[in-house]
Protein backbone atom coordinates (compact mmCIF):
# COMPACT_ATOMS: atom_id res chain seq x y z
CA UNK A 1 0.00 0.00 0.00
CA UNK A 2 1.34 3.42 -0.93
CA UNK A 3 -0.26 6.64 0.28
CA UNK A 4 0.25 9.15 -2.51
CA UNK A 5 -1.97 11.96 -1.23
CA UNK A 6 -3.00 13.51 2.07
CA UNK A 7 -6.35 15.30 2.30
CA UNK A 8 -6.76 17.52 5.34
CA UNK A 9 -9.38 19.75 6.92
CA UNK A 10 -8.38 23.28 7.94
CA UNK A 11 -10.07 24.59 11.10
CA UNK A 12 -9.50 22.37 14.11
CA UNK A 13 -7.14 20.14 12.14
CA UNK A 14 -4.31 22.00 10.41
CA UNK A 15 -5.24 25.19 12.22
CA UNK A 16 -6.04 26.15 15.79
CA UNK A 17 -8.08 29.34 16.16
CA UNK A 18 -7.55 29.89 12.43
CA UNK A 19 -3.73 29.85 12.65
CA UNK A 20 -1.35 27.23 11.23
CA UNK A 21 1.94 26.82 13.09
CA UNK A 22 5.21 27.06 11.16
CA UNK A 23 6.14 23.51 12.20
CA UNK A 24 2.92 22.27 10.59
CA UNK A 25 3.74 24.13 7.37
CA UNK A 26 7.21 22.58 7.44
CA UNK A 27 5.65 19.11 7.70
CA UNK A 28 3.42 19.82 4.69
CA UNK A 29 6.53 20.86 2.77
CA UNK A 30 8.27 17.61 3.73
CA UNK A 31 5.31 15.63 2.44
CA UNK A 32 5.46 17.48 -0.88
CA UNK A 33 9.21 16.87 -1.04
CA UNK A 34 8.48 13.12 -0.76
CA UNK A 35 6.66 13.41 -4.14
CA UNK A 36 3.22 13.09 -2.54
CA UNK A 37 0.28 15.38 -3.16
CA UNK A 38 -1.84 17.52 -0.86
CA UNK A 39 -5.52 18.48 -0.92
CA UNK A 40 -7.12 20.91 1.53
CA UNK A 41 -10.85 20.46 2.17
CA UNK A 42 -12.71 23.07 4.21
CA UNK A 43 -16.09 24.63 4.80
CA UNK A 44 -14.57 28.12 4.53
CA UNK A 45 -15.09 30.48 1.58
CA UNK A 46 -12.05 30.83 -0.70
CA UNK A 47 -11.43 34.53 -0.07
CA UNK A 48 -11.73 34.07 3.68
CA UNK A 49 -9.36 31.10 3.56
CA UNK A 50 -6.79 32.90 1.39
CA UNK A 51 -6.81 35.89 3.75
CA UNK A 52 -6.19 33.81 6.85
CA UNK A 53 -3.84 31.25 5.26
CA UNK A 54 -1.71 32.63 2.39
CA UNK A 55 0.10 29.32 1.78
CA UNK A 56 -2.54 27.68 -0.42
CA UNK A 57 0.22 27.09 -2.98
CA UNK A 58 1.32 24.17 -0.79
CA UNK A 59 -1.74 22.27 -2.02
CA UNK A 60 -2.37 20.67 -5.39
CA UNK A 61 -6.09 21.31 -5.04
CA UNK A 62 -8.26 23.12 -2.48
CA UNK A 63 -11.88 22.11 -1.87
CA UNK A 64 -13.82 24.98 -0.29
CA UNK A 65 -17.43 25.63 0.71
CA UNK A 66 -17.68 22.07 2.03
CA UNK A 67 -17.38 20.55 -1.44
CA UNK A 68 -19.12 23.22 -3.48
CA UNK A 69 -16.09 24.75 -5.17
CA UNK A 70 -12.72 23.44 -6.41
CA UNK A 71 -9.70 25.75 -6.50
CA UNK A 72 -6.46 25.10 -8.41
CA UNK A 73 -3.72 27.12 -6.67
CA UNK A 74 -1.15 26.77 -9.47
CA UNK A 75 -3.41 28.50 -12.00
CA UNK A 76 -5.81 30.25 -9.57
CA UNK A 77 -8.74 28.72 -11.44
CA UNK A 78 -12.03 28.10 -9.67
CA UNK A 79 -14.72 25.60 -10.62
CA UNK A 80 -18.20 25.37 -9.17
CA UNK A 81 -19.06 21.77 -8.35
CA UNK A 82 -22.78 22.43 -7.81
CA UNK A 83 -25.46 25.05 -8.42
CA UNK A 84 -25.39 28.44 -6.66
CA UNK A 85 -27.73 29.04 -3.69
CA UNK A 86 -31.46 28.96 -4.45
CA UNK A 87 -32.83 32.51 -4.47
CA UNK A 88 -36.22 31.44 -3.09
CA UNK A 89 -34.44 29.81 -0.18
CA UNK A 90 -32.40 32.94 0.54
CA UNK A 91 -35.52 35.09 0.36
CA UNK A 92 -37.36 32.87 2.82
CA UNK A 93 -34.43 32.94 5.26
CA UNK A 94 -34.49 36.74 5.12
CA UNK A 95 -38.26 36.85 5.56
CA UNK A 96 -38.06 34.60 8.61
CA UNK A 97 -35.10 36.57 10.00
CA UNK A 98 -32.87 33.50 10.07
CA UNK A 99 -29.25 34.72 10.06
CA UNK A 100 -27.08 33.35 7.26
CA UNK A 101 -24.06 34.09 5.07
CA UNK A 102 -24.28 33.08 1.40
CA UNK A 103 -21.26 32.12 -0.69
CA UNK A 104 -20.97 30.96 -4.28
CA UNK A 105 -22.45 27.53 -3.48
CA UNK A 106 -22.94 27.13 0.27
CA UNK A 107 -25.31 28.94 2.61
CA UNK A 108 -23.94 29.09 6.14
CA UNK A 109 -25.89 29.69 9.33
CA UNK A 110 -25.15 28.55 12.87
CA UNK A 111 -26.67 26.99 15.94
CA UNK A 112 -29.35 27.28 17.26
CA UNK A 113 -30.94 27.92 13.84
CA UNK A 114 -30.57 24.39 12.43
CA UNK A 115 -34.25 23.47 12.78
CA UNK A 116 -35.42 26.79 11.33
CA UNK A 117 -33.16 26.27 8.32
CA UNK A 118 -34.46 22.73 7.83
CA UNK A 119 -38.05 23.99 8.07
CA UNK A 120 -37.38 26.52 5.31
CA UNK A 121 -35.99 23.76 3.09
CA UNK A 122 -39.02 21.54 3.74
CA UNK A 123 -41.51 24.35 3.15
CA UNK A 124 -40.00 25.06 -0.27
CA UNK A 125 -39.60 21.39 -1.17
CA UNK A 126 -35.97 21.89 -2.12
CA UNK A 127 -33.39 19.14 -2.62
CA UNK A 128 -30.93 20.62 -0.15
CA UNK A 129 -29.02 19.05 2.71
CA UNK A 130 -27.84 20.43 6.04
CA UNK A 131 -24.36 19.54 7.26
CA UNK A 132 -23.07 20.45 10.71
CA UNK A 133 -19.56 21.64 11.49
CA UNK A 134 -19.44 22.04 15.26
CA UNK A 135 -21.48 25.24 15.70
CA UNK A 136 -21.91 25.94 11.98
CA UNK A 137 -24.94 24.92 9.91
CA UNK A 138 -24.09 24.55 6.20
CA UNK A 139 -26.59 24.11 3.37
CA UNK A 140 -25.68 22.66 -0.04
CA UNK A 141 -27.47 20.70 -2.76
CA UNK A 142 -28.10 17.10 -1.71
CA UNK A 143 -25.13 14.84 -2.36
CA UNK A 144 -22.51 17.61 -2.20
CA UNK A 145 -19.93 17.33 0.56
CA UNK A 146 -16.21 17.13 1.16
CA UNK A 147 -16.10 13.62 -0.31
CA UNK A 148 -17.55 14.71 -3.65
CA UNK A 149 -15.17 17.68 -3.67
CA UNK A 150 -12.22 15.41 -2.91
CA UNK A 151 -13.32 13.00 -5.64
CA UNK A 152 -13.28 15.83 -8.18
CA UNK A 153 -9.75 16.70 -7.07
CA UNK A 154 -8.58 13.09 -7.28
CA UNK A 155 -9.89 12.72 -10.82
CA UNK A 156 -7.87 15.75 -11.92
CA UNK A 157 -4.75 14.59 -10.07
CA UNK A 158 -5.00 10.99 -11.29
CA UNK A 159 -4.95 9.50 -7.79
CA UNK A 160 -7.17 6.66 -6.54
CA UNK A 161 -8.99 6.96 -3.22
CA UNK A 162 -7.14 3.74 -2.27
CA UNK A 163 -3.95 5.81 -2.16
CA UNK A 164 -5.38 8.58 0.03
CA UNK A 165 -5.11 9.31 3.73
CA UNK A 166 -7.46 11.96 5.14
CA UNK A 167 -7.54 13.75 8.47
CA UNK A 168 -10.16 15.90 10.20
CA UNK A 169 -11.87 16.86 13.44
CA UNK A 170 -15.62 17.51 12.95
CA UNK A 171 -18.91 16.18 11.57
CA UNK A 172 -18.43 17.54 8.05
CA UNK A 173 -15.13 15.64 7.76
CA UNK A 174 -16.73 12.23 8.11
CA UNK A 175 -17.63 11.89 4.41
CA UNK A 176 -14.11 12.35 3.11
CA UNK A 177 -12.57 10.27 5.91
CA UNK A 178 -14.85 7.42 4.84
CA UNK A 179 -13.88 7.89 1.21
CA UNK A 180 -10.15 7.69 1.87
CA UNK A 181 -8.31 4.41 2.32
CA UNK A 182 -7.26 5.63 5.76
CA UNK A 183 -9.29 8.20 7.70
CA UNK A 184 -7.62 9.79 10.74
CA UNK A 185 -9.00 11.95 13.55
CA UNK A 186 -6.79 14.45 15.38
CA UNK A 187 -6.75 14.28 19.16
CA UNK A 188 -9.16 17.20 19.57
CA UNK A 189 -11.74 15.69 17.17
CA UNK A 190 -15.34 15.21 18.21
CA UNK A 191 -15.98 11.83 19.87
CA UNK A 192 -18.38 10.83 17.07
CA UNK A 193 -15.64 11.32 14.46
CA UNK A 194 -13.11 9.39 16.53
CA UNK A 195 -15.56 6.47 16.67
CA UNK A 196 -15.67 6.33 12.87
CA UNK A 197 -11.99 6.99 12.15
CA UNK A 198 -9.51 4.29 11.19
CA UNK A 199 -6.78 6.01 13.19
CA UNK A 200 -7.15 8.26 16.23
CA UNK A 201 -4.11 10.47 16.77
CA UNK A 202 -2.97 11.36 20.28
CA UNK A 203 -1.85 14.87 19.35
CA UNK A 204 -4.27 17.69 18.58
CA UNK A 205 -4.59 20.11 15.67
CA UNK A 206 -1.41 20.59 13.62
CA UNK A 207 0.69 18.37 15.87
CA UNK A 208 -1.61 15.47 15.03
CA UNK A 209 -1.24 16.20 11.32
CA UNK A 210 2.54 16.35 11.73
CA UNK A 211 2.54 12.92 13.40
CA UNK A 212 0.44 11.48 10.57
CA UNK A 213 2.70 13.00 7.92
CA UNK A 214 5.85 11.64 9.55
CA UNK A 215 4.45 8.11 9.58
CA UNK A 216 3.29 8.38 5.96
CA UNK A 217 6.78 9.45 4.91
CA UNK A 218 8.49 6.87 7.13
CA UNK A 219 6.59 3.72 6.22
CA UNK A 220 3.26 4.48 4.51
CA UNK A 221 1.31 3.83 7.73
CA UNK A 222 2.58 0.28 7.99
CA UNK A 223 1.00 -0.20 11.45
CA UNK A 224 -2.43 0.63 10.07
CA UNK A 225 -2.05 -1.42 6.90
CA UNK A 226 -0.76 -4.54 8.66
CA UNK A 227 -3.13 -4.37 11.61
CA UNK A 228 -6.51 -3.69 10.03
CA UNK A 229 -9.27 -6.06 9.09
CA UNK A 230 -10.20 -5.07 5.49
CA UNK A 231 -13.83 -6.08 6.09
CA UNK A 232 -14.11 -3.59 8.95
CA UNK A 233 -12.33 -0.56 7.55
CA UNK A 234 -14.32 2.68 8.02
CA UNK A 235 -16.83 1.29 10.54
CA UNK A 236 -14.88 2.30 13.60
CA UNK A 237 -13.45 -1.15 14.33
CA UNK A 238 -10.27 -1.01 12.23
CA UNK A 239 -6.96 -1.31 14.06
CA UNK A 240 -5.69 1.99 15.44
CA UNK A 241 -2.05 2.92 15.69
CA UNK A 242 -0.23 5.33 18.00
CA UNK A 243 1.23 7.78 15.52
CA UNK A 244 2.62 10.30 17.95
CA UNK A 245 5.38 8.66 19.90
CA UNK A 246 7.31 6.59 17.37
Amino acid sequence: MQFLLLATDYDGTLAQDGYVEERTIAALERLRASKRKLVLATGRHLLDLANIFPRLNLFDRVVVENGGLLYRPATREQELLCKPPNEQFLSLLRKRKIPFVPARTVVASWQPHEEAVKAAIRDLGLDLQVTLNKGAVMVLPAGVDKATGLQAALVELGVSAHNVAAVGDAENDLSFLHMAECGAAVGNALPALKEQADIVLDASHGDGVIALIERIIADDLADFVSGRDPKNVHNGTAARADLTSK
